[in-house]
């Protein structure tokens, strides 16, 4: 049986990724930082009938709890087929006029730059011994430097100093780490699962997370033909 971790997983588009991939006959672990809420999450599973499923303690801004998180499922399954970095937060947004704090743009992207780093590079042994290794690094579209350059955009008047930049440097660090593995089983690219109405928004999206888990699973489980360092949503390739 494959498995797969997904960070940030007790509720939103991660519970619904974890909920489709484990109704595929994967075994699941969902990475979350607050035991209660990850405890609660299975047990919905297991209600389901998705025994294949199980709770790891893990917070993606710290070395200690992610290091843990590693040996558990080492210990447990001994390798990972499916990563899945959809952990991440917003930034509060400043009074008008005014710029968003520097720690508050470092809170920001611990979480959704530098955590994906932390998570990825210590999993990279566990992805190593599978024989199609998948990585996903949930990102947004509002990280495309080309849309926020388009007047006509949608979303052209979202600017920040926090949350866009850090899923713009995801990107780019996904860019990076796909050429670095080009000749090799592993499949790696940034996902825009679209606007989704969750609690990470206050349900101002438009999409359901059921349909958004659906985009991110599917690059879960791509073929060996594939794409890898792509920036990727529903429709196709997005632009940088």
């Amino acid at each position: 049986m494959k498995t797969a971790l997904i960070t940030g997983a007790n509720k939103g588009i991660g519970f619904g990724a974890a909920r489709q991939l484990a109704q595929q006959n994967i075994f699941v672990y969902l990475g979350c930082r607050r035991p209660e809420a990850g405890l609660q999450a299975v047990n919905t599973l297991h209600e389901e009938g998705l025994a294949n499923t199980a709770f790891v303690e893990l917070d993606v801004t710290s070395d200690e709890s992610v290091k843990k998180a590693k040996e558990f499922i080492e210990q447990k399954s001994g390798s990972l087929d499916i990563l899945i970095n959809n952990a991440g937060i917003l930034n509060a947004m400043p009074e008008p006029g005014k710029s968003v704090p520097l720690k508050e743009i470092q809170r920001v992207f611990d979480t959704n730059f530098f955590g994906v780093i932390r998570v990825t590079q210590e999993f990279f042994p566990l992805l190593q011994k599978s024989s199609v290794p998948r990585i996903v690094n949930v990102t947004s579209e509002l990280g495309s430097l080309t849309h926020h350059s388009d007047p006509s955009w949608k979303y052209y008047r979202y600017k920040s100093t926090a949350y866009p930049p850090s899923k713009t440097a995801l990107n780019a660090y996904t860019v990076m780490l796909a050429h670095q593995f080009i000749n090799t089983p592993f499949k790696i690219n940034a996902v825009n699962p679209g606007h989704t109405a969750t609690e990470f928004n206050n349900y101002k999206g438009t999409l359901t997370p059921q349909h958004a888990a659906k985009v991110i699973v599917t690059y879960a489980v791509i073929g060996e033909d594939g794409p890898t360092g792509k920036f990727l949503e529903e429709a196709g390739e997005l632009p940088w």
